[in-house]
């Protein structure tokens, strides 16, 4: 089974001295919980600006993932990007405006899936946007376990809408939202170091679930994503 956390953070972060502020104390973090790989984001992009060119250096064990904002005073997504994150309440847009709608729509046409975080807007923009733009994959990370009602009616809703364990640390959550709408639609993810990683990597270990369903959650569709 492949470990890989799709959701993980590179580089300084406020208020914390962390290990996986560069990249060697990152790949100690991971060999310590046996993950194999992680989808990187830096940590400069994510709370500082996305405009600045700060990319991820290169590690077989890490995939750069870039913050992208639509408009002109923005940054579009590379041409080899397949995976994006995009932070509208931090970086102040908006996702359904006319300008992040377009950036959607071309993401989807690129096939390019996006990471976004669930306090980064609301569920209700999360609706516009998947109703406006249906093909956009979206994996919404760090939803937290008070929001599983709403974040079951977006996936009941948008079929193309998934979600990281970040967050699903109810009891059971993660076996409930698998059954209920394929493993496929379920990735793992920490939100390191912002947020716990033992806990969703213990979790992983202890899933009551068939074990291709958890090889899939594990780094399967992550991977699938990644292509």
């Amino acid at each position: 089974m492949r470990v890989v956390d799709v959701n993980r953070i590179l580089g300084p972060v406020p208020a914390a001295d962390v290990p996986s502020r560069d990249v060697p104390g990152l790949v100690d973090e991971l060999d310590r919980l046996a993950i194999d790989a992680a989808c990187v984001v830096h940590s400069l992009s994510l709370h500082y600006d996305p405009v600045m060119p700060v990319g991820v250096p290169s590690h077989p064990r890490l995939f750069g993932v870039p913050v992208v904002v639509p408009g002109p005073l923005g940054t579009p997504a590379p041409s080899d990007a397949r995976l994006v994150r995009m932070c509208p309440a931090e970086h102040r847009f908006t996702m359904t405006g006319p300008q992040g709608l377009g950036l959607a729509r071309e993401l989807a046409e690129r096939n390019i899936t996006v990471l976004l975080g669930w306090e980064s807007t609301s569920p209700g923009g999360i609706h516009h946007l998947a109703s406006e733009v249906p093909s956009l994959r979206i994996v919404l990370i760090n939803t937290g376990y008070r929001a599983l009602r709403e974040l079951a009616e977006l996936m009941d809703a948008h079929r193309e809408v998934r979600v990281d364990t970040s967050g699903l640390c109810g009891h059971l959550q993660v076996e409930w939202t698998a059954n209920r709408y394929g493993a496929h639609r379920v990735l793992f993810g920490t939100g390191a170091p912002e947020t716990d990683d033992a806990g969703p990597r213990f979790q992983l270990d202890h899933l009551e679930l068939p074990e291709t369903d958890v090889e899939l959650i594990a780094g399967g569709n992550v991977l699938e994503l990644l292509g």
